[in-house]
């Protein structure tokens, strides 16, 4: 399959199941991860698989979107290691960040299992209970999983701008 193909397929899985999902496939995921480019390689990034029982209990509390997951990947980003662009002093992490959490999205995708990216979570309340994030930026969480057999797109997930609505050619 195509990439383009692959990129209309995949869409935010609301229905997952908490069958465990083998090791190797998360590996995968990660290494995938740490295959994506950051503005000048500095890789501010950090990505938190949440596997113990009470990292699941904390992330839960900050949280109603997990969508019937057992695992979870959490991404951030430090702001004090990321590349800050001179002229303006926009700090990059942000951007860094959201390409690793597009290549998670899509090597999960690959993997044969289905996600979401969550961005509606209490980020300081899950900071604070798992102190570990305490320096980091939280941007997303992806609950992964198998998808349930009735999941499927929601209805607005074909609805897309017109390339004269999105392109500006100059």
């Amino acid at each position: 399959m195509n990439f383009k193909q692959f990129a209309k397929e995949r869409y935010s899985c609301r229905k997952l199941s908490d069958k465990k999902i083998e090791t190797q496939k998360i590996e995968e995921i990660i290494e995938t991860a740490i295959l994506s480019p950051t503005a000048v390689n500095y890789q501010p990034y950090k990505i938190f698989s949440i596997e113990s029982d009470r990292a699941k209990e904390n992330l839960k509390k900050t949280t109603n979107y997990i969508f019937g997951a057992d695992t979870f990947l959490v991404v951030g980003y430090d702001p004090k290691l990321a590349w800050v662009r001179e002229y303006d002093e926009r700090n990059f992490g942000i951007v860094d960040a959201s390409i690793v959490a597009t290549h998670i999205m899509f090597a999960i995708k690959e993997q044969g299992l289905e996600t979401t990216w969550v961005g509606y979570f209490d980020a300081p309340l899950l900071k604070k209970l798992c102190p570990e994030m305490k320096d980091y930026e939280l941007i997303a969480i992806f609950p992964i999983g198998y998808p349930k057999a009735d999941a499927k797109p929601s209805k607005k997930h074909d609805i897309r701008k017109t390339k004269a609505e999105i392109l500006e050619i100059l």
